[in-house]
């Protein structure tokens, strides 16, 4: 009996296709810009997604200071942090972020899109931000992408 057989085929380390991305955060949403960029880093756009793999591509973040909070999250959101001592817990708003730390916004929030285990931490380092609209990433020949053309 011909029977088709259909084999699920999964991605590991050395076979994952891993691009470089450049995405330009001028006049973007943090929150739109966050989850995009987490699924990028995953490789849930691409069809040889593997749950267990890092298999996502590299993404470079330019302009990083120019993001938008919808609302008045600018000035009622808080960030908390702890120093490690008796009482040192402190609290920032983005304001305050934006001025000191900019890229640290847009690293909390598509770190916490991900997952909270060994590869979480493995694929938020395939993530690179930039403050000004100068990166020094020429050498990988990053493609750039329109955010508003992804799901």
């Amino acid at each position: 009996m011909d029977q088709i057989s259909y084999k699920t085929t999964y991605v590991n380390k050395t076979s994952a296709q891993k691009g470089w991305i450049l995405i330009d955060a001028e006049n973007e949403v943090l929150g739109r810009l966050a989850s995009k960029v987490a699924k990028l880093l995953r490789g849930k756009y691409k069809s040889s997604f593997t749950p267990h793999v890092d298999c996502g591509d590299n993404v470079i973040i330019v302009n990083a200071d120019k993001i938008v909070l919808t609302g008045k999250k600018m000035s009622d959101k808080q960030y908390t942090r702890h120093t490690g001592y008796p009482g040192g817990q402190r609290l920032t708003t983005p304001e305050k972020l934006l001025t000191t730390f900019p890229e640290r916004i847009i690293e909390h929030a598509v770190k916490g899109m991900l997952p909270k285990n060994r590869l979480g931490r493995a694929v938020i380092k395939n993530m690179h931000l930039f403050v000004g609209a100068e990166h020094n990433m020429q050498a990988q020949q990053p493609k750039k992408i329109d955010l508003n053309s992804l799901k």
